[in-house]
């Protein structure tokens, strides 16, 4: 269960500099909240624009960039945790009416755009959770695969189903999916745009976990916050390093260490004395 008493500090908005927002109440589409109490060291992003689903559309994309490159500057984030303010959906994939708008030219530099957002999701230096606690299509489920952990509500709906639409997975779907799942899967999901259940897609290995939708709609937020805690007493990155390299240190002047090379070097089974 989660612990109750959390203690929270509010939504910090980011707004992309120049845009118009399609976010609540005309405001940011991305905010930015950092736990704290027992919880310090857990950071959520809240996607929050409802009108379209949390569709991947131009200012969405920019505000999420700049909110990933402030949050990868700041040490302070030990597990970064994407959620939906929107009941019902993840994110509904790309922002379609948007793109219905652009020339040529200038989808394939949103595209670009699009993966490159997915390969910093993929390269933060945090474990990063996806919470997806509804709709998951085409770009949400591939925001979703670049985490590193996802959890969804049973009833959640996922796919890559840009075949359905004259389209193909664009923002690494079709690399991350199969390793996932396994070839052979991803490339039935990707060429039907079947549409899996959080339970389907947990017995198959997409999500680590599928709960229970809750009459609030944020089951998968809640086990994917649990999730975070049970992460949290591991050590960072950081001071990771710094003792694998304290380790090493320690393990250069042993002779074992230049038996093991001696032996490397003379193609014969090392004799250790465990000094």
């Amino acid at each position: 269960m989660l612990r109750v008493l959390c203690l929270l500090r509010p939504w910090r908005p980011l707004r992309a500099r120049g845009c118009a927002s399609d976010g609540a109440a005309g405001g940011s589409e991305i905010q930015v909240r950092a736990l704290a109490g027992p919880d310090q060291g857990i950071t959520e992003i809240l996607m929050n624009r409802p009108r379209a689903r949390n569709a991947l559309g131009n200012v969405f994309v920019s505000e999420l960039l700049e909110t990933l490159a402030q949050l990868r500057e700041d040490r302070q984030v030990r597990v970064l945790l994407f959620r939906s303010g929107v009941k019902g959906v993840f994110c509904a994939g790309a922002d379609l009416k948007e793109r219905e708008q652009m020339s040529e030219a200038e989808v394939g530099v949103f595209v670009q755009r699009l993966r490159g957002l997915m390969n910093d999701i993929a390269a933060f230096p945090a474990p990063t959770i996806a919470a997806m606690d509804g709709f998951a299509l085409g770009g949400g489920l591939e925001l979703a695969l670049a985490c590193d952990l996802r959890v969804a509500a049973s009833s959640a709906i996922m796919g890559l189903i840009e075949t359905t639409r004259g389209l193909l997975p664009g923002a690494g779907g079709t690399q991350r999916l199969p390793r996932c799942l396994g070839v052979a899967l991803a490339k039935e999901l990707i060429f039907t745009g079947r549409r899996l259940s959080g339970t389907e897609a947990h017995a198959l290995g997409l999500v680590n976990h599928a709960v229970a939708q809750n009459k609030e709609g944020d089951a998968a937020y809640h086990r994917a916050r649990a999730l975070a805690q049970e992460i949290l007493p591991q050590v960072d990155i950081a001071s990771g390093m710094a003792i694998e390299g304290m380790c090493y240190a320690q393990n250069i002047p042993t002779r074992d260490r230049l038996e093991g090379m001696a032996a490397f070097r003379e193609k014969r089974p090392p004799t250790f004395v465990g000094e």
